[in-house]
């Protein structure tokens, strides 16, 4: 065995250990991120490949209180759409009136592709049977959704945006940024969270942050210390990854 094998051999189980750590925690605890420790966790993120090293995205990083104020500005967004959510018709014809309507730059609300619903709804069901709140409680399922608005009350609350100018690979780097964001959040004892809900209102981080017009909001997250809660226990399939079958001939 060479020592270039050697060395790779001698890392792998570190890798092991802290990607099947990493998962999606859904509780935190309010301690607070010391900020030289979230300072290495965007260093390395840092190092994560780019498009032609464009690396065209951005993050809006909040703590403190003005991540109680986004947290709170979110949670009034949900309130107010909670009903037209769910598809009362009344309730989309009320956000339009009184100008209340998403104001996210992609459309988060957007149905899922046939073919990818089923992993969602998988995904919903699971989890709804693990915290207990059966398919016609719309309230629970209300209150549950509403703290992904919060950022299941995570100390820091991020935005990744992507410059529109260069999309799709914009989307690409930042997704690759992200989860290096996430691992290396995972090495250093912090949890993370992805939060898609978090891109379908601009309101609340416009409200707090000089975001440059080429820039749009893709996904939030929320990254902190995880909670000693029953909903962490709950894990996610991953199904493997989908091959293109070759041509015959």
């Amino acid at each position: 065995m060479t020592d270039a094998h050697s060395s790779v051999e001698d890392l792998r189980p570190d890798f092991d250990a802290v990607l099947h750590r990493r998962r999606a925690v859904r509780a935190f605890r309010t301690d607070p991120v010391p900020e030289d420790l979230l300072t290495e966790v965007l260093d390395d993120a840092a190092q994560a490949p780019s498009w032609s090293n464009t690396r065209p995205y951005m993050l809006a990083i909040a703590t403190g209180e003005r991540a109680e104020r986004i947290r709170a500005a979110y949670a009034a967004e949900f309130d107010r759409s909670a009903a037209a959510q769910r598809g009362d018709k009344a309730a989309m014809a009320k956000l339009a009136l009184t100008g209340s309507m998403p104001d996210g730059d992609y459309k988060v609300w957007a149905p899922y592709p046939a073919d990818l619903r089923m992993r969602s709804v998988r995904l919903g069901k699971a989890l709804y049977t693990h915290i207990g709140i059966p398919r016609g409680d719309k309230a629970a399922r209300d209150a549950y959704n509403r703290r992904n608005g919060e950022a299941f009350g995570a100390p820091v609350i991020g935005f990744v945006l992507v410059h529109s100018g260069i999309m799709p690979f914009a989307a690409m780097d930042a997704g690759l940024m992200l989860q290096t964001l996430f691992l290396s959040a995972t090495a250093h004892g912090l949890a993370t969270c992805p939060i898609g809900m978090l891109a379908a209102w601009r309101r609340p981080i416009d409200a707090e942050f000089e975001v440059p017009e080429e820039y749009k909001l893709i996904t939030g997250f929320a990254l902190g210390y995880e909670a000693d809660e029953p909903i962490n226990a709950f894990r996610a399939e991953h199904d493997p990854i989908g091959l293109v079958p070759p041509r015959e001939g």
